[in-house]
């Protein structure tokens, strides 16, 4: 788990800037009922997605857990920032229509929880919105994919749609159409990928021991274009809907 306090004067810079967050809003836009009129983005960051969250009648509001990084947001959300858990929502039950959380399940082990209070705080109808399978994600088929592919594997991986969909059922939250976007300025480059590897950024999916790891590191290394990136990675962003 990164340090978000330290992490957030350059996060924006690191994680694909605005075209990403472009992208993720426009996204997470597409699946807000029309009629909703508040939505909760939770672990906002630097509010750099939430402030792009605009359509006429609908409020936005951020929240994180992180100082550093709700600091930031607050400037671009004036007044509609909260520092909170996404476990403990200061929020009534039942008082929001819409609840987005991008990039965050992957990140913890208690997505469980984040669910259950997302379904707590929505009204019937309210909807969920969460990206999902976000290491599926960066797997675009390229040369790098094909090295470390054989060594993928979901099943730790706190996200997992099919996890989500548990959990969210559990809470009263049924299934609705999904999107996807592009993760702008995140391709990776076999330079990079070595780092990564090295670095144990990896550790959700990687399936290997040691040794594999070398030989990957090898084998990325002997790849052509060191510094040239790849494809984008495509984000799955999904929807359950409150019953009742």
């Amino acid at each position: 788990m990164l340090d978000y306090e330290a992490e957030a004067a350059h996060y924006d810079r690191t994680r694909g800037g605005v075209p990403r967050a472009d992208a993720a809003a426009e996204a997470v836009l597409r699946l807000v009922p029309p009629g909703a009129r508040t939505l909760l983005d939770v672990a906002c960051g630097t509010g750099l997605v939430t402030e792009r969250l605009t359509r006429t009648g609908l409020r936005v509001y951020g929240a994180d857990a992180a100082h550093a990084m709700l600091r930031t947001a607050a400037g671009r959300l004036p007044g509609r920032t909260v520092r909170a858990d996404a476990r403990r929502l200061p929020l009534p039950d039942a008082s929001l229509d819409a609840v987005s959380a991008v990039w965050l399940l992957h990140l913890v082990s208690f997505a469980p929880e984040i669910v259950a209070e997302a379904a707590r705080v929505l009204r019937p109808g309210g909807v969920l919105i969460a990206t999902v399978d976000k290491d599926a994600g960066h797997d675009v088929g390229s040369d790098i994919d094909g090295i470390l592919r054989p060594h993928r594997s979901a099943a730790a991986a706190s996200d997992r749609a099919d996890l989500i969909t548990r959990h969210a059922a559990l809470h009263g939250l049924d299934p609705a159409p999904g999107t996807h976007f592009t993760g702008h300025g995140q391709g990776s480059t076999p330079r990079d990928a070595v780092r990564k590897l090295r670095a144990g950024y990896f550790a959700s999916w990687f399936d290997g021991a040691t040794t594999s790891s070398d030989a990957l590191a090898a084998a990325l290394a002997a790849l052509p274009d060191q510094d040239r990136p790849r494809d984008d990675p495509r984000y799955r962003l999904a929807a359950f809907v409150k019953r009742g």
